[in-house]
């Protein structure tokens, strides 16, 4: 298995809308902090989450979270 790809060392601050989204996991989407299909081969595989009701959040871009997706800080040690 690949080691995921910091994309980048901050979290995405993001409104969501209620729906159910998929977190990139492996670092190499093209449009962070989602998927877009670009793990294959990798052996890692995006997140699904759901939002139940309209809420700002903060999605892990380091992938080093211990809260996936959700940032926990971890971006700031390493």
């Amino acid at each position: 298995m690949a080691e995921p790809i910091i994309a980048n060392k901050f979290p995405a601050v993001v409104e969501l809308e209620p729906g159910t989204y998929h977190w990139c996991r492996c670092g190499r989407s093209k449009n962070q902090p989602y998927c877009d299909g670009s793990h294959r081969d990798t052996g890692l595989t995006p997140i699904e989450f759901k939002v139940d009701e309209k809420k700002k959040v903060a999605l892990c871009q380091c992938k080093q979270t211990g809260n996936a997706p959700f940032c926990d800080g971890t971006h700031k040690k390493s």
